[in-house]
């Protein structure tokens, strides 16, 4: 497909809210993943640390 303008790109052929709410969604779903793997690679560590906090303080 060939477009003249960057408002004839943007409108996409009349599938435009089709083809940028695809988008949109799919962004949305990846910035979750990555918020939701930052949290809990977070929460594995902390809880690593206080496992081996609590080694190096039983006799």
């Amino acid at each position: 497909m060939q477009w003249n303008s960057i408002q004839e790109f943007l409108h996409m052929g009349g599938y435009a809210l089709y083809v940028w709410g695809s988008f949109g969604a799919t962004a949305a779903v990846v910035a979750m993943e990555v918020l939701q793997a930052r949290a809990h690679r977070k929460s594995v560590i902390k809880s690593l640390a206080m496992e081996l906090e609590h080694e190096d303080n039983t006799p």
